[in-house]
């Protein structure tokens, strides 16, 4: 099944999403994409470095993208339920409140009150549990509820709006060498892998990154299967129990590789990046960290992108991050 929603992402779906994306009523934006030699960012490799600012992006993450595709597509007046440990689950309710549709964000009990409180003042409920029972609460809802279901990560249509910021990304680089991107169930790597390598950059190697106490695609790659496991990581956006299935798809087709980087990694990076003026969350620093701490293969003398995918961190989270 999966296989052939695979051969459904094509070029032509893909700039259709984009333009859907572009013109949707939530405000989605071009995020910059800036050179690293603009910043005051340590960097010890010889490349051309740029990042993609989706930090900066309407709800403060690029979910927002593969929503305002999701809804575009989709009856007004619904009831939604989804689950998220945060920033899906803001920007659902952001469109939500546009559209004039119901919705339930089912959370883990891991993400920070402060996101359901967030996600709450949209007019959207909330139900936080344990992370192993996520699929089984949203699955209640669609059964006793009449709910419909919009996933967060393993989704056509959302895959096809995350691919708008591959298709960006190529606007100011054409050819890039390498890109590297976070990876939680695999919905913005695949979009971004699937836009780049069917826009005609075969040689482009994309690398996503992943927390090694929540690395389901990397074990997908071993088993050659999506898997399902315990995760645990300061990266609660890149820690989802299991890898999407489509994702796992269409990452095994246009994707070199997952590396992975610990939560000490991640916590330096998000003070790193604090420092030079860039407020990103641990889940958005996931490429930044990986390419400082020399996890990506062969970047001397190539042009690179990193992607820091959400901002979405509260003053009461940064003050547990060294200065």
């Amino acid at each position: 099944m999966a296989e052939m929603f695979a051969d459904a992402v094509t070029l032509v779906l893909l700039r259709e999403a984009r333009e859907t994306v572009s013109g949707s009523p939530l405000g989605v934006i071009n995020t910059p994409m800036i050179p690293w030699c603009q910043t005051t960012l340590p960097l010890d490799i010889h490349c051309n470095l740029h990042i993609k600012l989706e930090n900066m992006q309407r709800t403060g993450s690029f979910k927002i993208r593969g929503v305002a595709n999701q809804f575009a597509r989709r009856p007004r007046g619904g009831h939604f339920v989804t689950m998220s440990a945060g920033n899906y689950g803001k920007s659902f309710a952001y469109a939500s409140k546009h559209y004039g549709s119901k919705g339930k964000v089912v959370m883990p009990e891991t993400a920070p009150v402060s996101r359901s409180i967030l996600i709450q003042s949209f007019g959207v409920e909330v139900e936080r549990v344990p992370t192993s029972c996520l699929m089984n609460v949203v699955n209640r809802c669609v059964q006793e509820d009449g709910m419909t279901f919009l996933h967060s990560y393993d989704d056509l249509d959302l895959i096809a709006g995350h691919a708008s910021l591959g298709m960006e990304v190529l606007e100011v680089m054409p050819d890039p060498d390498v890109v590297v991107v976070c990876c939680g169930g695999g919905g913005l790597l695949a979009g971004v892998a699937a836009a780049i390598k069917l826009s005609g950059c075969d040689k482009t190697r994309i690398y996503g990154v992943e927390p090694d106490g929540a690395c389901t695609m990397h074990r997908s790659f071993i088993e050659k299967k999506p898997v399902c496991m315990d995760t645990k990581s300061i990266a609660s956006g890149l820690a989802p129990p299991f890898a999407g299935t489509l994702p796992f798809e269409l990452c095994q087709r246009y994707v070199e590789g997952i590396v992975l980087i610990n939560d000490e990694e991640i916590t330096a990076a998000v003070s790193t990046l604090y420092r030079s003026g860039l407020v990103v969350e641990p889940s958005g620093c996931a490429a930044f960290a990986a390419i400082v701490n020399g996890k990506i293969p062969e970047l001397e003398g190539k042009n690179v992108v990193c992607i820091l995918s959400g901002g979405n961190i509260g003053k009461e989270e940064l003050v547990n991050f060294p200065g």
